[in-house]
């Protein structure tokens, strides 16, 4: 299922439509690109020392950014819609860039393992302005005929959040 330029080019312009729609805060049908089991994880990095690259990132489950399931995803979005979400009161402007796209199978027919790199940068108010850049792995399933993510796991380059608040979807 990997290796071909017509899959390639459908999952880069799946995840690019997938940036404009949260570009664009239309969240409801971000959403729709979720499967129901869907996972959203963002582990810490830690500072480490040479040779300890395996302590880097916390572990699934344990202190992270997001642990987030199908259900958490939603509520995030219903509280983005209430136009109530103090941290997006104004809304962030935001502007996402997905690069270096590598697609390779799943360990199931009809899923992809997907890797990228981003940048998500925000502008808020007069003078918030933060960034975000890192690496996704995200696994796509087809479902229905059409790709929609499964899981993603974000590792940041930062260790440390210089963020005022961190509710914009990466």
């Amino acid at each position: 299922m990997s290796g071909s330029a017509e899959l390639q080019y459908e999952v880069e312009q799946f995840l690019y439509d997938e940036a404009a729609l949260l570009d664009q805060r239309r969240y409801r049908d971000w959403l729709d690109l979720w499967t129901e089991d869907a996972h959203y994880w963002m582990p810490l990095r830690m500072t480490v020392g040479v040779g300890q690259e395996s302590e880097e990132w916390t572990q699934e489950h344990e202190n992270s950014y997001f642990d987030d399931d199908r259900p958490m995803l939603e509520q995030r979005v219903a509280k983005l819609e209430t136009g109530y979400s103090w941290a997006e009161d104004p809304p962030s402007r935001t502007r996402r860039i997905v690069s270096n796209v590598r697609v390779q199978g799943g360990e199931q027919d009809g899923e992809l393992v997907v890797e990228c790199n981003f940048i998500v940068y925000r502008n808020r108010l007069a003078t918030d302005e933060d960034w975000w850049v890192g690496r996704r792995e995200d696994l796509l399933r087809r479902v229905d005929g059409h790709w929609r993510i499964a899981q993603r796991k974000i590792f940041l380059d930062q260790t440390t959040l210089m963020s005022k608040n961190l509710s914009n979807f990466l």
